[in-house]
């Protein structure tokens, strides 16, 4: 952690300033040490402030994001820009935001938290799970990002003081939904924008097969579900590609059906990168704790009771995505 970012943290409960006690530092980066402030101390551990303990629901992302770390990066994949890309028609906002503030609540790996760096304002990214050092590691580069691994009921940062925020992949996998937009809104300057998505409540959810297998699914160890999800795959994978091979047509449903990600023909990359993409997504869709959808109707009381103004919200591939402002 650059020392220089100690003044964007505050307590969590209460929003007092943090000082910072530096025990261990490496080319001008503190890399243990602790943030203090009212009677409390949080741990810097490998250069990241920690405000939540080790172990928590969210410990199944922390393993994904390490084991599949570079997967969604446009850099890294055959899919081209397909994350930047998405970041921008999601939002809307422009690709030069100097001197702006964005807060990234729930960032996983990192696919996004790199996009924003590119547009030159500073970033606050967390995550509650360990994902967080994947970003790190994906994003350590980009000299205005501030990491931490952090609870989005209680961000650790000072109210009404960003310009935008970021949530998205997220909230369904919280215990409430609702109560984890509201606690972002908080962090909205006067004229500040958020935007979020969610997957959508639907009759489709009956026929997808992730929610049958989940009740099990949720409760395995993370090593002990990615066996088990390499062997669905290995069958799911070929089975389907056979049959859209076959009918010249797309199976894609069919992998739904049997609790397979599939993306096949849905976005231009090569066969490797999809049939990682698939493992990838079958994990992140079986063993999650919390999986809530929402309908729009939902979403859209989120935002009149939050008193968020020019809200546009809309189905899109994710399910619901949505933005609005507070007001000036």
């Amino acid at each position: 952690m650059n020392p220089s970012f100690v003044s964007s943290f505050r307590h969590p409960r209460t929003g007092a300033a943090l000082t910072l006690r530096a025990d261990k530092s490496s080319g001008g980066e503190v890399v243990e040490g602790a943030l203090l402030g009212d009677g409390a101390e949080f741990p810097i551990a490998g250069g990241i402030p920690r405000f939540v303990p080790a172990e928590n629901y969210a410990g199944s992302f922390g393993y994904q994001w390490n084991r599949f770390a570079t997967t969604q990066l446009d850099s890294k994949s055959s899919w081209g820009n397909v994350s930047e890309k998405r970041f921008f028609e999601q939002t809307g906002w422009p690709h030069r935001m100097p001197g702006q503030r964005i807060l990234e609540a729930g960032s996983g790996m990192g696919r996004f938290t790199g996009v924003m760096a590119g547009t030159d304002a500073e970033v606050c990214t967390f995550d509650y799970s360990n994902a967080i050092v994947a970003n790190l590691g994906n994003n350590a580069q980009h000299a205005k990002v501030c990491f931490a691994q952090a609870d989005i009921y209680e961000p650790p940062y000072e109210q009404r003081s960003f310009d935008k925020v970021l949530c998205v992949g997220v909230l369904q996998h919280c215990p409430s939904p609702a109560r984890a937009f509201q606690s972002l809104v908080r962090f909205l300057k006067p004229g500040g924008e958020i935007v979020i998505d969610v997957y959508r409540l639907a009759p489709k959810c009956l026929v997808l097969g992730k929610y049958y297998l989940r009740p099990v699914t949720r409760r395995l160890a993370p090593e002990t579900l990615e066996r088990l999800v390499r062997a669905h795959v290995g069958w799911v994978y070929p089975l389907t590609g056979a049959l859209a091979r076959w009918t010249g047509r797309q199976t894609r449903w069919l992998s739904w059906m049997l609790a397979m990600a599939d993306y096949r023909g849905a976005i231009a990359m090569s066969d490797e990168t999809a049939r990682e993409l698939s493992l990838l997504d079958t994990f992140d869709m079986l063993a999650p704790a919390y999986d809530r959808p929402q309908t729009r109707r939902r979403v859209e009381r989120w935002f009149r009771e939050a008193g968020l103004v020019d809200v546009h919200i809309e189905f899109a591939h994710t399910g619901i995505s949505a933005r609005g402002k507070r007001p000036a």
